[in-house]
């Protein structure tokens, strides 16, 4: 019965030796297909060998404890931007007891980005975690002393204000966060591959309509359990979310440009025209840039994404206030014209026609 699309999944496998069998099963059964995944996953070995795996410890997590963060590169072109490889991230956080996967591609790993996205990931979950497992990225952990981990003190805050407690993962053993690097591979495979988007923010768009579909309704291979349903009996165990917004500050000083713009996270920032310092203060937060002169709020701009974007606030640029020279309908003229009887016109071209023989 998978006979008529062998070639086609021959040519599709060749290409990305990656895909999953879910995922081809989808599309050849868009084709027609009525057969079963077995008949399907026999001929995909076929073709691509099974890789050899170590044995792993599993370990598993109480309902609500804790959930595994990291970012995982993917290099795309974007069809606003033909022939232009771009570098992205993923970030993704795991819950450790049901599953539950959430994700956004983002252009930046800094610190700003990481709360931003942790921020809006407890807002669909619907509240955080006991604990947080990190690997060694800069943006959650600064270095290690006396066998002590040392934090980034804006990430202790962060989970302050949230209730949960960072936890870094041993050094060199990025097994003990398998639960997030095992979704990195199947959203790569089942996900990525073999796609096209428009830009980032089609990309994203594409993400959570796959994480609705297919990545959460599936019956994970592990637990036997279908995911969503799994995490709405884990999600009661979840902290509740504060009642304020977390207000963290990253104090920078950046220099005004010529065209009145400062710089911050690769994007570009206006400041009023009355702006007399070139050195200006920059309050960096999750979601907005403050820029102050003297102690003085100057301005306010939502946190960009992307690079080498601009951020123009109304009423920062004068109008042009050079007049140019009013411009007056010119007057009527009227033009008044005799009325002569034809007798007339007739003599004057006799007299035009003897005067162009005579001359």
């Amino acid at each position: 019965m998978v006979d008529p699309f062998v070639h086609y999944v021959t040519e599709r496998v060749r290409e990305f030796p990656d895909l999953s069998v879910e995922r081809l099963l989808r599309e050849i059964r868009a084709m027609g297909y009525t057969g079963g995944r077995t008949a399907l996953g026999d001929l995909v070995r076929e073709v691509r060998p099974p890789r050899q795996r170590g044995f792993e410890v599993r370990f598993e997590t109480p309902a609500g404890h804790q959930a595994q963060v990291d970012f995982a590169h993917f290099n795309v072109e974007f069809g606003d931007a033909p022939g232009q490889r771009r570098s992205i991230w993923l970030f993704s956080i795991v819950l450790g007891h049901s599953r539950y996967l959430w994700g956004r591609f983002v252009e930046h790993q800094d610190l700003q980005t990481v709360l931003r996205c942790h921020m809006e990931a407890f807002e669909h979950l619907g509240g955080a975690p006991h604990e947080i497992l990190y690997d060694r990225m800069k943006a959650a952990v600064l270095g290690e002393v006396e066998k002590h981990i040392v934090y980034n003190a804006k990430l202790v805050a962060f989970a302050q204000h949230y209730g949960f407690a960072p936890r870094a993962c041993k050094a060199y053993r990025a097994k003990t966060k398998g639960k997030v690097e095992r979704p990195y591979r199947y959203i790569r495979q089942d996900f990525f591959l073999a796609r096209r988007f428009q830009n980032l923010a089609d990309l994203n768009r594409q993400l959570r309509e796959w994480l609705d579909t297919v990545a959460n309704v599936r019956v994970h291979g592990t637990t036997h359990r279908v995911v969503a349903q799994h995490f709405g009996e884990e999600r009661p165990a979840l902290q509740a979310l504060p009642a304020g917004a977390f207000n963290g500050v990253i104090r920078l000083e950046r220099r005004v440009s010529h065209e009145g713009l400062v710089s911050v996270g690769g994007n570009y920032y206006s400041v009023p025209d009355r702006t007399r310092k070139r050195t200006l203060d920059i309050h960096s937060l999750a979601h907005e840039i403050r820029i102050y002169e003297d102690g003085e709020l100057l301005a306010v701009h939502p946190v960009l994404e992307g690079r080498r974007r601009t951020s123009l606030l109304p009423g920062h640029r004068r109008a042009n206030q050079r007049k140019q020279p009013a411009r007056h309908p010119s007057p009527s003229v009227t033009v008044a014209v005799a009325r002569r009887p034809l007798s007339f016109y007739d003599q004057v071209a006799r007299r035009l026609a003897d005067a162009g023989r005579t001359a």
